[in-house]
C-alpha cells in the first residue's frame, strides 16, 4: 500500500510543477479540482486532472505495445 501512497504523492508533486504549462492546454480546471486558501497559502488539489493525465497516459502505453 505505501508504493501506492508513494505514487499518488510523487505524481501530484509533477502534477503542480507542470500545472502552470498545462494551464494553458485547459487541465486544472476541470470539475473535481479543489483550489482553496488556508491560512494565507494557496493550495491545489489536482483530483480530476490526475484522473484524465492517468487515463491518457494508459491508453497512449496500451497503443504502443
Amino acid at each position: 500500500m505505501i508504493r501506492w501512497v508513494l505514487t499518488i504523492f510523487i505524481a501530484l508533486v509533477v502534477f503542480s510543477a507542470a500545472l502552470p504549462w498545462l494551464e494553458k492546454l485547459g487541465v486544472g480546471r476541470l470539475p473535481g479540482d479543489v483550489r482553496f486558501t488556508l491560512f494565507g497559502r494557496k493550495f491545489f488539489l489536482p483530483f480530476a486532472s490526475t484522473l484524465l493525465l492517468s487515463m491518457v497516459v494508459v491508453v497512449v502505453a496500451r497503443l504502443l505495445r
